[in-house]
């Protein structure tokens, strides 16, 4: 399923919320959330997060494929909010693979901070059909149209965009980037946490949690 030109990248490690033993079941009967880190980070950041979410899905913490220091990358280095293209559209197709190689499941909704968050918007502009609800935490938009989005712009599925105004990190191309097109292809929620920087706070994720319980379960 390979969309660019970059070699395979495969998803070879994740947190579950559910033992192996009750997975198959829980996955047909109750809706997957999947929780992509950011940039240099591991899978069992955001896994910590998961108390904190509802409790009714079934919740997969990724760690991306790239090593990258102490921890992992969904794209080699690049100026924050900027990843080349190709290597942004391998990263997606090992998520989505991923994916494919699951026992039947259900509503699937997507969670993702910083660079995760931008792999979020690339899934479903990949598979526009394939996701209930994104949400998006001091992320972006990945530069440059892919064919999804004209599906995208039609069904305008929900999508959370939280983020301080201030954030040090994420260039401001890719926010005016990610805001216009979240406006033309989503149903967006956007939401401002002035003071977190790059980082999630506790009110951000009541808000996802409300969000998700609305959209996703």
């Amino acid at each position: 399923m390979t969309h660019g030109a970059r070699p395979d990248l495969i998803i070879t490690t994740a947190v579950w919320s559910v033992p192996e033993a009750q997975r198959a079941e829980a996955l047909a009967t109750r809706p997957l959330l999947v929780l992509m880190h950011g940039r240099g980070s591991h899978e069992r950041d955001l896994a910590s997060l998961i108390p904190l979410l509802p409790a009714e899905a079934v919740v997969v913490s990724l760690r991306a494929p790239i090593p990258m220091g102490d921890g992992f990358s969904w794209f080699p280095p690049a100026q924050p909010g900027l990843p080349d293209p190709i290597d942004a559209a391998a990263a997606t197709d090992a998520v989505l693979a991923f994916l494919d190689a699951l026992p039947t499941v259900g509503q699937v909704g997507l969670l993702g901070f910083s660079q995760g968050g931008a792999m979020v918007t690339q899934l479903v502009r990949f598979a526009p059909e394939r996701f209930a609800a994104g949400v998006v935490l001091s992320g972006f938009v990945v530069a440059g149209e892919l064919p999804g989005d004209a599906v995208l712009a039609t069904l305008r599925p929900p999508l959370f965009w939280g983020r301080d105004v201030a954030d040090p990190v994420i260039v401001q191309s890719a926010i005016d980037r990610t805001a216009a097109w979240v406006s033309t292809h989503t149903t967006p929620v956007v939401r401002e946490y002035p003071g977190v920087g790059h980082s999630i706070s506790r009110e951000e994720l009541d808000d996802v949690s409300e969000f998700l319980a609305a959209t996703v379960l």
